[in-house]
């Protein structure tokens, strides 16, 4: 009689490869070999009998979460919206929001003041509102080319911030000359750590999730904005000094926001999610998304060496990448060269036909109370509605602009805000009417105030970000500066209504126009 084994070949009943066993605390376990069984070295099979292991020692509850929840690519694991937020942009959320709360303490109250208080005529508020824009311009393309020259965002993020600080005080003298000197150092500070700090975000996140990032930092950013003139209102209300007291608790706010930034922000970005390189291609780096076929929730564990890999191997390799020469430092002529990429200037060309016409902030708030009749009482609050509906709108917005493309967003954002113009032409003593502008105001503002450098991001190669960002940022900024001039003397010249007219018809063929020339193409679609 024939044996079994010479009936059926050993290649059919032989042992299978021990699986590796791998557990959540980064330690891995391989079954003993078995006498008689010979073992094999590791193969591209023994990924798919890999037997993932939670550790006894972790609550049942939190083994669950933690498969569930994807990690961080610091390995940070986290429930909820967040769970997928890189640190960076956490630290960054941080210290804008309480930035913003200095912020918009003063501009809550600073068209009050400066209209009824100093009485400056609509004309002179619209030159100095027009000059704060036109001064952040000019600065955040020098801040951006500087951030990417020294390849230290941090570092020029941390000066905006303080000069914004250290313009807080000036605000207490009650002239003019000081206030114009308090305004441009806040000007100046925004404009140099915008670009910085939007290239750090950037750079912490992969390319299908920038909207989300964007998202989740304009999101903690409008919480400061929104508790802002809560506080502004409050000290007002409660304060003999008023103005002056409103002024000097920003100022040790906005403190307070720098010693956040210089203690928890990382000093200098890796390279996590770089943009399209110069061949058109993308790379990887720290935060990029995770491989396709691993395991969402599981800590990834190195291979164990063998005899093939020794120790000198990983040696060499280290000096190898250490013996490659650093990139050049970029300079000013290759930051504005990247305007010969098209879909870059298809989005800076947008980015100023629509800030032509998008009427100021401080102006739309004034055109609120004139033509709904609020009491100026009331007028501290109004940003406070744009900030809840921003908050609430940001990040399922940024979210939204990742799956259905960034140019619908944007430019549905743009008809919202056409319609808040409508509202205030045509309705404006229509009850409600005030709370629809502000939520029509607010939702532009999500649709649009993150869309635009997520969309700008995916353009521009990861040594030039901060330039790239701080390109389309100026070319936004100096169209917004000409368009409150503009505003500003046609209501001196013809009244409110007329000027907000214009503005509308000019945001209709604007919008037109910018619709058109951001076709649906890769990131921009």
């Amino acid at each position: 009689m024939r044996r079994f084994e010479e009936l059926v070949p050993s290649s059919r009943y032989a042992a299978p490869e021990p699986p590796v066993v791998r557990a959540s605390r980064g330690y891995s376990w391989a079954p003993p070999a078995r006498p008689g069984v010979p073992t094999t070295s590791a193969s591209p099979q023994l990924e798919s009998s890999t037997v993932y292991l939670a550790d006894r020692s972790t609550p049942r509850g939190a083994r669950e979460s933690a498969e569930t929840s994807p990690a961080t690519p610091d390995g940070i694991r986290r429930r909820g919206p967040l769970r997928a937020v890189p640190p960076t942009v956490l630290a960054l959320g941080t210290v804008s929001l309480i930035t913003d709360v200095s912020t918009e303490m003063v501009t809550a109250v600073l068209p009050l003041y400066l209209v009824i208080g100093l009485g400056l005529s609509p004309l002179g508020f619209g030159v100095l509102d027009g000059l704060q824009n036109g001064v952040s311009a000019l600065v955040q393309l020098t801040g951006g080319h500087l951030a990417d020259r020294v390849r230290n965002h941090k570092l020029i993020a941390g000066i905006g911030y303080g000069l914004s600080a250290l313009g807080k005080p000036l605000l207490l003298v009650h002239n003019l000359g000081a206030l114009g000197a308090a305004l441009t150092l806040d000007r100046t500070g925004k404009g140099l750590r915008t670009a910085p700090r939007d290239a750090m975000i950037s750079l912490s996140a992969p390319p299908e999730r920038q909207g989300r990032v964007f998202g989740v930092h304009r999101a903690m950013d409008t919480t400061g904005a929104l508790l802002g003139p809560v506080l502004a209102f409050l000290i007002l209300g409660v304060a003999a000094g008023g103005y002056d007291a409103v002024f000097a608790v920003s100022g040790c706010v906005a403190a307070l926001g720098v010693l956040v930034l210089v203690l928890f922000v990382p000093g200098r970005q890796g390279r996590a999610a770089a943009g399209p390189a110069p061949g058109g291609s993308e790379a990887g780096g720290p935060d990029a998304a995770p491989p396709a076929g691993d395991t969402a929730g599981t800590a990834r564990v190195p291979a164990a060496r063998t005899a093939e890999d020794p120790p000198a191997a990983e040696a060499g390799a280290t000096e190898a990448a250490a013996a490659v020469p650093a990139p050049p430092r970029p300079d000013l002529r290759a930051a504005l060269g990247l305007l010969r990429g098209r879909r870059l200037r298809s989005l800076f060309v947008c980015a100023v036909l629509l800030g032509l016409t998008t009427v100021s902030d401080a102006f739309l708030y004034l055109l609120v109370q004139r033509r709904t009749g609020i009491g100026e009482q009331w007028f501290p609050l109004l940003p406070l509605g744009t900030a809840a509906v921003f908050l609430l709108l940001a990040m399922p917005l940024g979210r939204l602009s990742d799956r259905i493309g960034r140019r619908t967003v944007f430019l549905t954002g743009h008809a919202g805000l056409l319609l808040a113009y409508a509202l205030l032409l045509w309705a404006p003593s229509t009850p409600f009417v005030p709370y629809l502008v502000l939520l029509l105001h607010g939702a532009f503002y999500a649709a649009t105030d993150g869309v635009l450098p997520a969309a700008v991001a995916a353009t521009v190669p990861e040594g030039l970000r901060a330039s790239g960002l701080a390109l389309v940022g100026t070319g936004q900024a100096l169209a917004r500066f000409s368009c409150s001039l503009a505003f500003g003397a046609a209501w001196a010249a013809w009244g409110d209504g007329p000027a907000l007219a214009a503005a509308a018809l000019g945001l209709v063929c604007c919008a037109t126009v910018a619709g058109a020339a951001l076709r649906p193409t890769g990131e921009t679609r």
